[in-house]
């Protein structure tokens, strides 16, 4: 049971992939392969993790590519499990995490609206009354009634954000969407998730545009390796990341 204040709990939280050989397409390959001791080897993306983000805060997960972080984010958002430990939420929670993701190509913006916050749990006269916001926001224009899969990563990205922003979510979880389209319409969700980061939402975001963080976050995590190498206040973890990368 999560204290009232936790919005995600991280407990000795391991998560490992198994990693495949190409198919042999020689007999010699075959051959080698059945007297092969590491058929398939193991790799751990994360390991022990202990983690814990109180309701409100604005948490920046930092690291290089491959470091563990968007895993990290779709085992709180329980797409994938972990293979040991846990990983708890507490509150209605939405993610931004792949472009597309929970969208139908062949539907228009519009219909997919309907789709995405039904999902959500949003009934259709909540959806019908947050419409004409979310269409707003997304700046879509008389784009909104065409299929998505006419849509550019720029048009997804306006579209799933206008709708994460607009289903009551308490926890928002966003992994580099942001870094696609135009700079307009980063500026504008930046701006929007500062608002939101003034109110009870519980936002973690992994970008490596550490710039914009510094206004959002208050909070970052830089993982290393699979582990938590800091955890601290954001300009602090962000000067010592940089420090290490340069």
């Amino acid at each position: 049971m999560l204290k009232k204040d936790v919005a995600i709990k991280v407990t000795d939280m391991t998560k490992t992939f198994k990693l495949y050989s190409d198919k042999p397409n020689t007999m010699k390959e075959r051959i080698v392969r059945i007297f092969s001791k590491n058929k398939n080897e193991i790799h751990t993306v994360l390991k022990d993790i202990n983690l814990e983000i109180k309701k409100g805060e604005t948490v920046a997960l930092i690291g290089v590519n491959g470091s563990g972080k968007s895993t990290l984010l779709k085992l709180m958002t329980k797409i994938i499990f972990p293979n040991k430990g846990s990983v708890e939420t507490q509150g209605k929670l939405t993610s931004l995490l792949e472009l597309g993701a929970g969208f139908h190509p062949d539907f228009t913006g519009r219909e997919n609206i309907y789709f995405n916050a039904a999902i959500f749990g949003l009934t259709k006269k909540e959806i019908d009354d947050r419409l004409d916001t979310i269409i707003e926001f997304s700046e879509l224009g008389e784009f909104i009634d065409s299929p998505i899969r006419t849509y550019s990563s720029g048009m997804f990205m306006r579209l799933a954000f206008a709708v994460a922003i607009n289903v009551d979510a308490e926890i928002l979880l966003i992994d580099e969407i942001l870094a696609v389209g135009d700079q307009h319409f980063q500026d504008k969700c930046f701006a929007k998730l500062e608002e939101l980061a003034k109110s009870d939402m519980t936002i973690v975001i992994v970008s490596h545009a550490l710039e914009p963080l510094k206004k959002l976050c208050n909070r970052g995590i830089w993982i290393n390796d699979g582990e938590v190498k800091m955890d601290g206040k954001f300009d602090k973890v962000s000067a010592a990341y940089i420090k290490e990368c340069a």
